[in-house]
């Protein structure tokens, strides 16, 4: 009988560790399962792996396009920026033109990473966005501790607007110890205008991303939020004129299925930058990180009101 535990002793840094692998492989584990829930040796390696590991396993595989939710390794090997890792899955006779989700080839994905950016395999539309994602990211630097943080993108909304949506009242400034009475520092939050909209930010909570400060907002628009969880991490939103369409997401991570064409490409774009998704979904162009950590342009108070149901 083929032995896949062996492979438990592989951890996330071991698929480095050329011998490690062997001495597996060695002991009976079988080159083609039992990776781990990420799918199989081949899948690991190409997104964590070395370049020495990915070629011992095309040595020994099956096949070097598996499947495992939908996506061949390539697809991880890409995401991951592993291009080493990529360039012997293409040499070993990946399919670069496989449709893998959303209309994204391991081919376009491929382009986005070139430069010049090639205008016959991404659309005009695809060019901008990624030389908007290389404008933004550098833009807004490096953010620093932003755990607890919550977050909405208003796209379309600038400050007053957003000021009478939510029926809030401007005031001098956050309480001085929000952690005293969270219940009512909640109510607090600053608004910022940025050009394509405005940014909703709360340093210590999540007000920005619930159901109620969203659907108010979003009224012939959309608005995309974040809260940026301590214990569980990045927790996203979108709500579309007063509709959530899409709760508990994940910016800043990996595509799923299901997810649009212009999804997927900012996952790539932004992978890791869950700020710098949330307004690049809700097509915000702030020039600075003042609007997400630095002072706003106005605190409101907003109507202490269920913003849940």
């Amino acid at each position: 009988m083929v032995e896949n535990s062996a492979w438990e002793q592989i951890g996330w840094a071991d698929w480095g560790d050329l011998g490690k692998v062997r001495a597996v492989l060695a002991a009976g584990a079988d080159p083609n399962a039992g990776g781990g829930w990420r799918g199989s040796p081949l899948h690991m390696a190409a997104e964590d792996g070395s370049p020495e590991v990915v070629a011992e396993l095309l040595r020994v595989v099956d096949d070097v396009d598996p499947l495992s939710a939908g996506v061949t390794p390539l697809w991880p090997a890409l995401f991951a920026r592993r291009f080493d890792n990529a360039r012997f899955l293409v040499a070993a006779g990946a399919d670069t033109d496989r449709h893998v989700m959303a209309g994204w080839t391991p081919n376009r994905i491929m382009a986005l990473a070139r430069d010049p950016l090639p205008r016959d395999v991404l659309s005009a539309a695809e060019v901008e966005a990624v030389v908007e994602s290389r404008r933004l990211i550098a833009a807004l630097g490096d953010l620093g501790y932003v755990e607890g943080l919550g977050l909405c993108c208003a796209r379309g909304v600038d400050v007053a607007e957003a000021v009478r949506r939510l029926d809030a009242e401007p005031v001098d400034g956050p309480p001085a110890d929000p952690w005293s009475d969270l219940s009512g520092s909640l109510l607090f939050v600053g608004l910022t205008d940025v050009p394509g909209g405005c940014v909703v930010a709360q340093p210590w909570g999540f007000q920005p991303n619930t159901p109620g400060v969203s659907r108010r907002l979003s009224r012939g628009t959309r608005c995309y939020s974040l809260y940026a969880n301590p214990k569980s991490g990045n927790q996203g939103s979108l709500v579309v004129d007063g509709e959530v369409v899409g709760w508990d997401l994940h910016p800043g991570g990996d595509p799923s299925a299901g997810d649009s064409s212009r999804e997927v490409l900012l996952a790539y774009l932004y992978q890791r930058n869950a700020i710098g998704y949330c307004c690049a979904h809700a097509d915000l162009q702030p020039v600075d990180g003042r609007a997400i950590t630095g002072e706003p342009d106005v605190w409101v108070r907003l109507p202490d009101v269920d913003y849940w149901s």
